[in-house]
């Protein structure tokens, strides 16, 4: 089971709150400056969240994003008042600033006992494991047993004490060191070879291991955990009730289940060699090819890193790639789009990548506008393999099931239908590969992931090496 993706809306109870008893007093402000108004008083709602890959950073282009930012604000959009964040660096942190009255909410927080004393929680709208993560360029371990006498480190603020302790119990000789960095951090030392064994939640690892490739999971450290957002224990009925109808609306419109999808369905598409490959190639071959990327930036709009991306899934970057099918070059055009796109040698890595960027972006281009990001550029990706004919016939499919046509989503579940004779037989286009064209976006989609955390933006205006 991919616990970093599964909504627990669907395999728990019907939740309202998860109230816990209150066993601490609520800490005193700071000073009044630094509380935030009443929420029936307010037309700013301030959350309080950490600086995290799962919860809320800072994009390429300035922007942010995150689960939790995404959810937070698509909350104040509802609410009609506008949203800040306030940034923490550990839970424990965004703990204490609710209690100072700093925040309407903590977002992203993994309910524990210990935190259920100091909060009251929200409905659970994400499962994550609690995991024991090992460097694979050395032996796996079987138990707990075996990480004894070893290194073991786990996250400042993290919420794994607690099924540690509970692990000691039965192995006594166990211990760990508490670290004060963030997991992402400690996962990277972890695959430097710095730290024996570490522990995180699913979805941090998963996350890590499309960077790290030498990062593997040896075995599950107690049971699934639920994450949600935190309230005071005096929090505003009307706050509470409210966040109540959000969590119930986003799960009955699909809503949820896209945003999981959007930062957690893509994660576990590779396989370590092909994480080694690409950062392997990055260094090799990419140095070559990237003004051409530069240029087909500049071309297009579409970020170089995602052409790059694109053309890795496709070639492995290489320009002399050539298929049964005659399909050629690092972008692997098809004779028919290549005269589209007036190549003359697809051999050629310039014409190649000018050409795929531009005929990606008239793929774009071509679906219906009411199609948002970022489920236009993965659907984009999918005609790129199956053509636009394909993708709207999966479309058609999906309004036929009652799924969303414009949700990539509810796609991935229509494409691979059209191998189906009892499905594409009704459809304009006819059979089509469609379980292709999702693992090709899927792939992409972390490829691009990836080449994000090791490649800089281009700055347009500079020079292009021709």
């Amino acid at each position: 089971m991919n616990s970093a993706c599964l909504s627990p809306m669907h395999v728990l109870p019907r939740l309202l709150f998860i109230v816990f008893g209150c066993g601490l007093v609520l800490a005193a402000c700071d000073s009044f400056e630094k509380s935030v108004s009443p929420f029936d008083k307010t037309d700013e709602l301030v959350v309080i969240t950490v600086n995290s890959p799962d919860t809320y950073y800072e994009t390429a282009e300035g922007g942010h994003a995150g689960l939790e930012f995404d959810l937070a604000s698509e909350f104040a959009r509802e609410l009609g008042i506008k949203v800040r964040f306030k940034i923490v660096p550990k839970p424990d942190d965004a703990l204490l600033s609710l209690e100072k009255h700093q925040g309407h909410f903590a977002a992203g927080l993994t309910i524990t006992p210990k935190h259920a004393l100091r909060a009251r929680f929200g409905p659970v709208y994400q499962l994550v494991q609690p995991q024991v993560a090992y460097n694979t360029d050395y032996p796996k371990p079987k138990n707990l047993n075996d990480l004894v006498g070893r290194t073991v480190e786990i996250a400042g603020g993290a919420t794994y004490t607690e099924p540690l302790n509970k692990a000691k119990q039965h192995v006594l000789e166990l211990k760990w060191a508490e670290v004060d960095i963030t997991p992402e951090d400690l996962l990277a030392k972890l695959a430097e070879g710095k730290v024996d064994y570490v522990i995180a939640d699913s979805t941090q690892i998963n996350l890590a291991k499309n960077f790290f490739p030498n990062l593997g999971v040896a075995f599950d450290l107690g049971e699934p955990a639920g994450k949600a957002w935190a309230f005071s224990p005096y929090a505003e009925r009307e706050l509470l009730e409210r966040t109540r109808k959000f969590f119930n609306r986003i799960e009955q419109d699909g809503t949820l289940v896209r945003l999981l999808d959007r930062y957690y369905g893509h994660t576990q598409r590779l396989l370590q060699t092909d994480v080694i490959g690409i950062l392997k190639k990055r260094r090799t071959i990419l140095p070559d090819l990237r003004d051409y990327f530069h240029e087909a930036e500049e071309l297009t709009g579409i970020d170089w890193r995602l052409i790059a991306a694109l053309a890795y899934q496709e070639s492995h970057w290489d320009r002399l790639a050539v298929s049964p099918a005659n399909v050629r070059g690092i972008m692997m055009l098809t004779e028919i789009t290549a005269d589209r796109m007036k190549v003359t040698d697809r051999l050629d890595p310039k014409q190649s990548i000018l050409a795929g960027a531009r005929y990606l972006m008239l793929l774009k281009d071509g679906l219906p506008t009411r199609i948002k990001e970022p489920d236009r550029t993965w659907i984009a990706l999918a005609a790129y393999n199956q053509g636009s004919g394909h993708i709207e016939d999966a479309r058609i499919l999906a309004q036929r099931l009652g799924l969303n046509p414009d949700s990539w989503v509810d796609l991935k579940q229509t494409l691979p239908l059209l191998s189906q004779s009892k499905y594409f037989r009704n459809l304009k286009h006819g059979y089509g590969r469609g379980g292709e064209a999702v693992i090709l976006a899927e792939s992409v989609r972390t490829y691009y992931k990836i080449l994000l955390k090791y490649e800089r933006p281009y700055s347009w205006g500079f020079p292009i090496k021709r």
